[in-house]
């Protein structure tokens, strides 16, 4: 077994039940609470999102309101401005051309303001069950820090990471990286002394040469 795949596997080991820790109950929910998760923790956006999905439970609803009208319900989840415009201009081309249904191939979830690859990729795998491997900060930090990507922006990354994870698992190990990335390889003060990946990463080896 190469190095990946054992990595894989522990990850796989390590966190039998990773998934998302944003709150969402539809394809809709899921596109809103990862346009807000953009420089705001999942934890902040699941304390906005009840009364905001409440208000409005659908595209349809968000569509003839105003930014100013929904930016008192985001106002917690930083950037809001920006968000705001993007949600009403995106629950409108939804309402407009895809009939008031998020709509479920990458390319046009990327057409909607507002959505860039690594949100596209999250609700292609999360609302529809698409294999797609959605690179943040983490997945990023990760996996380059354990060798399984050698890339210096998120696009290469995430291709790299195509090649070396089977497709069957590019969502978990999506969720695989960004728990271990939250639980034990943060970007500052890592806890590389209990990691039990510590043996196969090529940056704990990196510095134990140095």
């Amino acid at each position: 077994m190469n190095a990946a795949l054992q990595i894989l596997k522990i990850l796989a080991e390590l966190y039998p039940n990773a998934g998302p820790e944003l709150h969402f109950t539809s394809p809709f929910e899921t596109l809103v609470a990862t346009i807000l998760s953009a420089q705001c923790t999942d934890r902040q956006v699941n304390k906005v999102t009840p009364a905001l999905f409440a208000a409005f439970p659908s595209a349809a609803a968000i569509a003839p309101l105003e930014p100013s009208d929904l930016e008192p319900y985001i106002r917690g989840c930083g950037v809001y401005h920006n968000k705001a415009k993007n949600i009403v201009l995106a629950c409108r081309l939804i309402c407009e051309k895809f009939g008031g249904e998020i709509p479920k191939t990458l390319e046009e979830l990327q057409s909607l303001p507002g959505v860039g690859r690594k949100t596209a990729n999250v609700v292609y795998a999360n609302a529809f069950g698409g294999d797609a491997i959605a690179v943040d900060t983490h997945v990023f930090r990760v996996s380059n820090r354990l060798g399984l990507a050698h890339a210096k922006d998120v696009l290469h990354t995430e291709l790299e990471l195509q090649k070396v994870i089977p497709k069957a698992d590019w969502s978990k190990a999506h969720h695989w990286l960004i728990w271990h990335g939250r639980r034990v390889c943060a970007a500052r003060s890592p806890k590389c002394e209990g990691c039990a990946l510590r043996s196969l990463c090529e940056h704990d080896n990196a510095q134990k040469k140095a």
